[in-house]
């Protein structure tokens, strides 16, 4: 939340420029409250893990957070039971005349599929030309960020040469940017994937900026300067044993996963690994919710002419 204070204090300055909201009085005054809807377009096989993710990190923030949930109507879920889907999820067409402050799309186990193949594709893209009239901050995940990229500007994804799998240190970039308000200058997050996009094909695309990559796992974090688009290649929302479950099941599977780096504890697969990015994960999730949603979307949707939301991405 931000700091209320006298507008003519000397420290209102200081603290702007050091990146830190401080409302003034006089704003404060003028300012409406109300919850803020949430839209999760939730991808994953295991969908109760992935919510449970998601929310407990949404959870941190003061602010009072409405959220529901959306799937594909064009895939089955294999790993899900229809019932849970029936009572918690929506489809497209229950929530396409909504309006949200926010929408989260996870990654999805396809990879290494082209987008065209995969079964949804069509109803995803759909969503994402919705959203720029019907969503004021996106923030996609993983295979989401991708996906994202590829259906609003053509940038492709590439495959690796091997599973980018562990947990990796990324270095902040812009140290400016309302979403890195509060971290250090290298932080730790999870990482799972096939495939990357690579810099030199965003060169075409002005208005996103780099906020945060690594050696190792290239891109890490990208936003539109108005902060209405955030992609987040890494895994953030992760828990503890996310990446041992997913390791011990390709190995049952036969798969011979390589181990994930900077991981294991000793890298021994049979010891608890070590939770380091709690603190990042925590601070990326509050600053998406607060500067990218809360600060800029609408009190009154129906006040808002929607082309002018959508002529800005």
């Amino acid at each position: 939340m931000p700091i209320k204070i006298e507008k003519s204090l000397p420290a209102v300055d200081i603290l702007r420029t050091e990146n830190i909201f401080v409302m003034d009085d006089s704003r404060a005054q003028h300012q409406d409250i109300r919850p803020l809807n949430i839209l999760i377009l939730n991808l994953m096989p295991q969908k109760i893990v992935t919510e449970t993710q998601l929310l407990r990190l949404l959870a941190n923030t003061p602010l009072q957070l409405e959220v529901e949930f959306l799937y594909m109507a064009s895939h089955r879920s294999k790993t899900t039971h229809e019932g849970h889907m029936e009572q918690f999820y929506k489809t497209f067409d229950q929530v396409k005349d909504k309006f949200f402050d926010g929408l989260i799309i996870t990654g999805a186990p396809v990879e290494n599929l082209p987008f065209e193949e995969v079964d949804y594709w069509q109803e995803l893209a759909t969503v994402l030309d919705w959203s720029k009239e019907h969503v004021y901050s996106t923030l996609h995940i993983c295979w989401g960020a991708q996906a994202g990229l590829y259906a609003r500007y053509g940038i492709s994804k590439h495959s690796m040469p091997a599973k980018l799998s562990g947990v990796y240190q990324q270095e902040v970039v812009k140290t400016d940017s309302p979403l890195m308000r509060g971290f250090d200058d290298v932080f730790s997050a999870p990482h799972s994937r096939y495939t990357e996009v690579l810099e030199e094909e965003l060169a075409t695309v002005p208005q996103l900026e780099i906020l945060a990559s690594g050696q190792k796992v290239g891109l890490s974090i990208l936003a539109s300067k108005d902060l209405r688009e955030v992609y987040s290649f890494g895994h953030l929302e992760y828990d503890r044993d996310t990446l041992a479950k997913e390791y011990h099941r390709d190995v049952e599977a036969g798969l011979k996963p390589h181990l994930p780096e900077h991981y294991f504890k000793n890298d021994d697969p049979s010891l608890q690994p070590p939770l380091t990015w709690n603190l990042p994960a925590a601070q990326f999730f509050n600053n998406w919710v607060n500067y990218a949603v809360y600060q800029g979307t609408p009190y009154d949707w129906n006040m808002v002419e929607l082309s002018s939301l959508s002529a800005s991405l």
